[in-house]
């Protein structure tokens, strides 16, 4: 039995993404990204009361990129991952790994532009800082993704997951139109049905109201 403990709209999904590019059997439930999180039940599967938190094989999994690395050393077969000893292993945890540096980024700048409920609590500086860096992690992905379809020369693998998902969230806070390569790797990333079914059903409550949040000048 396969269960991911889900909320739209935050990293969860990339191992919702993963699940669905895996082709496995899974049950998935959706919480509210709200204090329910926090209740005794839900503590007992991921103990900072956050998503995801993936129940399979009699445990309990959480911290996304520890479940992206085990469903994939789970799930070889798949070719999603890449094995101790492969050649491209420490290029797949690089950037599986930097999803999470991308973020960190957005989930500052989600906290400035939503989260805080009055104008008085929000700084323009701390806004204006992180979509620069948020900036900053496009320009390596550019660099990275120039004459090359994938992250990895060998195809399409979570960490293309990853950094997807990352950029679903990111680009509500800065835009990818001055970084050519990775505006049209995340194009032909997110066309993959996998993806798509990741996506919050448009009967969803969502975090983010709005496409895309300008900076915010006080």
């Amino acid at each position: 039995m396969i269960r991911l403990h889900h909320c739209h709209q935050t990293r969860s999904m990339r191992s919702l993404w993963l699940l669905n590019e895996l082709g496995v059997r899974f049950d998935l439930v959706v919480h509210p990204f709200d204090k329910s999180l926090r209740a005794l039940d839900y503590l007992a599967l991921n103990p900072a009361g956050r998503v995801p938190a993936l129940e399979i094989d009699g445990r309990v999994i959480w911290e996304s990129g520890a479940i992206t690395e085990y469903l994939c050393e789970r799930f070889p077969e798949a070719g999603l991952g890449r094995a101790p000893g492969d050649e491209e292993r420490a290029d797949w945890l690089i950037w599986v790994h930097f999803a999470e540096t991308i973020s960190q980024h957005t989930a500052a700048l989600t906290q400035q532009h939503i989260a805080l409920y009055d104008d008085t609590m929000r700084s323009p500086t701390v806004m204006r800082i992180e979509a620069k860096r948020l900036e900053k992690c496009y320009g390596a992905l550019e660099r990275r993704l120039v004459g090359r379809d994938h992250l990895l020369d060998g195809g399409f693998s979570a960490a293309d997951i990853g950094i997807g998902q990352a950029l679903y969230m990111a680009r509500h806070f800065a835009r990818t139109e001055d970084f050519p390569a990775l505006a049209a790797w995340y194009a032909r990333v997110t066309a993959r049905k996998g993806f798509r079914n990741a996506l919050p059903p448009k009967s969803a409550d969502l975090l983010y109201k709005r496409d895309f949040y300008e900076a915010w000048d006080g």
